[in-house]
C-alpha cells in the first residue's frame, strides 16, 4: 500500500486517516513491537512513518496504564530514544520533554522495570510516585491537544504527506 499526498490531505476525516497509516505501518512492519528486528524496521521507514511506529505503544500506555507502566512493558533504552525523537518529528516537543524527563526517572528503577515481577513492584513503589505528576502533565497536553497521539499523526500526516512515504500522486 502506498499513502499518496491527496490521500493523506484530502481524507475525510481523522478516523479515516488515522486507520489509513496503521495500515501503512502494519504492512511495512513485519517484527514484533519493541524488538531489536522491529526497530531495525522502524528505521528504514520514511521519518514520519517512523515516529508514528516508535510512539504507538505510548498512546496504548496512556490509554490502558500511565507513563511509568509504560518504561516497564517497552523496557528498551532504545526504543524510548526513538519514542522521544519521534514525539519530536511529530511536533510534540512539549510531550518529548516530559518523556525525556519520566525516562530519567525511571532510569533510578531500570533494573526493577525490566525485571520479572516488575507489575507488582510497581504500585505504590517511588518511581510510580515520582511519576505520577509528570503523568499527568503529559495527560494535559494529551487533552489540550484533542486526544492521544494519534491526533498528532494525523495532523503531521495531512502538514507533511511527502515524510509519510507519498511523494506523487498516481
Amino acid at each position: 500500500m502506498v499513502l499518496w499526498p491527496n490521500q493523506a490531505v484530502a481524507s475525510g476525516s481523522d478516523d479515516e486517516l488515522r486507520t489509513r497509516l496503521g495500515k501503512e505501518l502494519e504492512s511495512r512492519i513485519s517484527a514484533r513491537r519493541g524488538s531489536p528486528e522491529f526497530l531495525t524496521q522502524i528505521r528504514n521507514l520514511p521519518v514520519g512513518l517512523r515516529a508514528m511506529a516508535a510512539t504507538y505503544e505510548l498512546d496504548v500506555s496512556f490509554a490502558l496504564d500511565d507513563l511509568g507502566w509504560h518504561f516497564g512493558n517497552w523496557h528498551s533504552t532504545e526504543l524510548t530514544e526513538e519514542t522521544a525523537r519521534g514525539l519530536d518529528e511529530l511536533g510534540a516537543s512539549a510531550l518529548a520533554s516530559i518523556f525525556r524527563q519520566a525516562f530519567e526517572l525511571a532510569q533510578a528503577y531500570w533494573p526493577e522495570l525490566g525485571a520479572e515481577g516488575w507489575m507488582g513492584w510497581y504500585h505504590g513503589s517511588a518511581f510510580e510516585q515520582a511519576v505520577g505528576p509528570l503523568d499527568k502533565q503529559a495527560r494535559s497536553i494529551l487533552e489540550s491537544n484533542g486526544g492521544g497521539i494519534f491526533k498528532y499523526w494525523v495532523d503531521y500526516a495531512r502538514k507533511h504527506p511527502d515524510r509519510v512515504g507519498a511523494t506523487t500522486d498516481p
